[in-house]
């Protein structure tokens, strides 16, 4: 696309939106960002799009919203008009917009003769993907940019099932919105008239009483939580997001009633105002929870972020001081607690399955295969885990017991489908209640587990490219290590690498294997003990993630590897 040319065609239309006009105004001279801003289509992936908020085609506003309405809008009508009439259901967080992008959707699905149903305030992405597959819609969409700074925001579409659009409905709904040649163009309705005619229709807690219903189902040892829950202090934070709306309930109606609110974090804030980053991931975001827990003596430290899908968490060591777990130690946690405790009580299938991504740590695959449950990975997005478990209902090959991913994302029952805080939640406090009725803390309980399975270590190592130049660096960095693949890191030999984009795996022998999941632009690294380290282009953000996953003989020895395979390949990078 010539930049130049579309942002002339943005100024000099007389419809424009008077807050985008007023932006594109004060960028004028500003080349570089207007550049950024024009240079392309705003991409629409599998998981949908997002962006930074502003003018342009480039950025998340009215008009870009619009155009994927109006691809998800023809997709809805290709499939007839029995779908139309099954409609979608709206979800939104607390950004910037998300309101308006919401009500802007329901304008254009209206205009097309689609039913929507637009949650009056703001909702859980779980509880969106609960909602399909309550009201029997036949798609959702939820605007959130999920944990990314205040100046993005996004738009996900989901399928009939409840799971993130497969690639092939996207691919589907991306053709349509590649069609729209004028971005002006799309036609809306007014929404009060939509609403009128009952085309549009307004919810509040028609899905919120029977998800967290279903929440419950989420508790294994109920007696337990039901009879100790108050024992257990739970500091609770929704980072200014989503989750406080039904975590506190959810917690609260199966007998966790010992909880203490973060309640500058309860206020909706687009800033998110008392943070650097709304992410549960990192420790920073847990800076007033840690006071919280200092003053409360919470047991336990709870985080979710804006729309509520990941979940974070802090437990308290006998010193007094709270560490922020990984992704991969909480997933190890709950998944070992529901395991063993289906094991024990007898009602663990013998055709048990449980999903993680290729990014995720192998502890996960220890565990499940001692317990007698199958361990299957799929590639990074939960819409593939949902896929799977769509798999499993038609054939019955599997029962599904639990799904994760590294990146803080975690579905314990399959009645939504896609990462799930609010389940999170609860299955992490009941694994810290049993752990402290045992007299353990949370992070004794994972040295426990450690003991068992071996030491693993992991870390993650995000580099951001922003703009043109950077999406040009990330393809180089990839097509560096493709073109010339290492045969060692850190003094440790390579086994095989696995390349997901030519679905292709390479040992070291020169044998050659091929790769029966879709093709991701993914590069991965195992060593001969069983280490692995990945390249992975992010697909929501100008991100290029490495992946580290170690297992040594003991702690120290994990740490020591972790550092040298880390430092080698980083040092790579930056030459």
């Amino acid at each position: 696309m010539n930049w130049n040319v579309e942002y002339e065609k943005w100024l000099n239309n007389g419809q424009l939106d008077a807050d985008l006009r007023g932006q594109l105004e004060v960028l004028q001279g500003d080349e570089k960002t207007l550049e950024d801003s024009f240079y392309k289509n705003m991409e629409f992936g599998t998981a949908g799009m997002r962006g930074v908020l502003g003018a342009g085609t480039n950025r998340m506003n009215i008009y870009t919203i619009r155009k994927a309405s109006y691809g998800l809008a023809k997709f809805v009508a290709e499939n007839g008009d029995a779908a139309k009439k099954r409609g979608v259901v709206i979800a939104y967080d607390p950004r910037h917009m998300s309101q308006e992008f919401a009500y802007e959707s329901a304008a254009v699905l209206g205009a097309n003769g689609i039913k929507s149903y637009v949650f009056e305030s703001l909702r859980p992405t779980p509880e969106l993907s609960f909602a399909i597959r309550d009201l029997n819609c036949f798609s959702g969409v939820v605007i959130t940019a999920s944990h990314n700074p205040p100046e993005y925001n996004g738009y996900k579409v989901y399928g009939e099932d409840g799971g993130q659009m497969p690639p092939a409905s996207a691919d589907a709904v991306t053709e349509y919105i590649d069609s729209v040649e004028d971005i002006f163009s799309v036609e809306i309705k007014d929404v009060r008239e939509l609403e009128a005619n009952g085309i549009l229709e307004v919810i509040s807690d028609k899905v919120d009483v029977p998800y967290l219903e279903k929440l419950k189902e989420v508790i294994v040892n109920k007696s337990l939580v039901k009879e100790k829950g108050g024992d257990l202090k739970i500091v609770f934070t929704p980072l200014h997001g989503t989750g406080g709306i039904l975590g506190v309930p959810a917690l609260n109606s199966v007998g966790f009633t010992n909880i203490i609110r973060v309640e500058e974090q309860f206020v909706n804030d687009p800033n998110f105002g008392t943070i650097k980053s709304p992410n549960p991931e990192n420790k920073e975001a847990f800076k007033l929870a840690i006071d919280y827990g200092e003053k409360y003596d919470g047991d336990i430290l709870v985080g979710t972020d804006p729309d509520a899908d990941r979940l974070g968490v802090a437990v308290r060591t006998k010193t007094g001081e709270y560490n922020v777990l990984s992704g991969n130690q909480i997933g190890a946690l709950i998944l070992n607690y529901l395991l063993k405790q289906k094991k024990n009580q007898g009602e663990l299938p013998t055709n048990a399955a449980v999903l993680k991504s290729i990014v995720t740590s192998d502890l996960g695959r220890e565990i499940a295969e001692f317990y007698g449950a199958e361990m299957i990975e799929v590639l990074t997005g939960f819409k593939f885990i949902a896929e799977k478990i769509k798999q499993f209902e038609e054939t019955g090959s599997h029962t599904f017991e639990f799904g994760y991913e590294e990146s803080n994302g975690y579905m314990v029952k399959s009645f939504t489908r896609d990462k799930d805080a609010i389940q999170a939640v609860l299955a992490i406090s009941e694994v810290a209640l049993d752990a402290k009725e045992r007299g353990f803390t949370l992070l004794e309980e994972l040295d426990n587990i450690f003991s068992q399975f071996g030491f693993y270590k992991e870390d993650l190592v995000s580099l951001t490219l922003s703009g043109k130049d950077g999406s040009e660096r990330i393809k180089e960095i990839m097509a560096s290590f493709r073109n010339q693949l290492p045969t060692s890191m850190g003094g440790e030999k390579i086994a095989h690498v696995e390349d997901y984009l030519r679905s292709e795996k390479s040992f070291a022998s020169g044998e050659m294997a091929p790769i029966t999941l879709p093709r991701a632009d993914v590069l991965k690294f195992y060593l001969e003990d069983g280490s692995w380290f990945c390249l992975r282009p992010s697909g929501t953000e100008p991100k290029i993630k490495f992946y580290f996953s170690i297992k040594g003989a003991s702690e120290a020895a994990s740490t020591a590897k972790l550092e040298k395979i880390r430092t080698e390949l980083l040092e790579r990078i930056e030459k």
